[in-house]
């Protein structure tokens, strides 16, 4: 047996208590949710009232579903939900799926058609590469995937609407904030009881969308 096999074994069993072990598992089991991911966006809910009856909302990164089932219930019958992801997703009922890399801009240009004529009222994204533990490497790639995630949100949200979005602390983590706020009038950052102490994610909630982005020149 190899060493690279047994540290698969190892991380398999660690990861295996740690869900054993996680009340928000076993929580989100009990409600029906699909993850433990769904408390994260909840607290957001409390904490910043996302959500509001008949809101169209975007879920980017949405599988397994978990925020997509919270923000289904939260704007009721008369709202929307679309949702899209690379992997394939369970159907939840009154969710319209779209599957393919949200890096490929044909895969934006479908979520936009769904969309119609209607400008979204909220962008939500759960988005994160695949994770290599190489600082170096994963941080330029989830900090990829909330730029464009937030360049989406810029051109789908009616003026007033909010974006929220995974990021993790690291190069390039200022610059991302200086662009949201370029771009949105309220920008915090929020660590959800749900989200693991030792993970350095967090989550940027910006609010109310700028009919024009501000200019941060300097003049002549």
């Amino acid at each position: 047996m190899t060493g690279c096999s047994i540290s698969r074994r190892a991380d398999s069993r660690a990861w295996r208590k740690r869900q054993r072990d996680d009340p928000y598992v076993a929580r989100a089991q009990r409600e029906g949710y699909r993850s433990r991911a769904c408390y994260k966006l909840l607290e957001l809910h409390r904490r910043d009232h996302l959500f509001r009856p008949g809101m169209t909302v975007v879920d980017l990164g949405a599988a397994v579903g978990s925020w997509s089932q919270v923000a289904r219930r939260l704007v009721g019958r008369h709202g929307r939900v679309i949702a899209s992801d690379l992997l394939p997703m369970e159907p939840i009922a009154g969710v319209e799926f779209v599957q393919g890399d949200f890096t490929d801009p044909d895969v934006c240009e479908r979520i936009i058609e769904s969309l119609g004529a209607t400008p979204a009222d909220l962008v939500i994204s759960d988005m994160a590469p695949n994770m290599s533990g190489v600082r170096a490497l994963d941080q330029p790639r989830s900090l990829y995937l909330v730029e464009l995630a937030l360049e989406f949100a810029q051109r789908v949200l009616s003026p007033g609407g909010e974006f929220v979005a995974k990021v993790f602390q690291g190069e390039g983590f200022e610059q991302l904030l200086g662009e949201c706020r370029t771009a949105f009038a309220r920008v915090q950052l929020r660590k959800p009881a749900a989200s693991r102490p030792d993970s350095r994610e967090q989550y940027v909630v910006a609010r109310q969308r700028r009919a024009r982005p501000i200019d941060r020149g300097h003049g002549d």
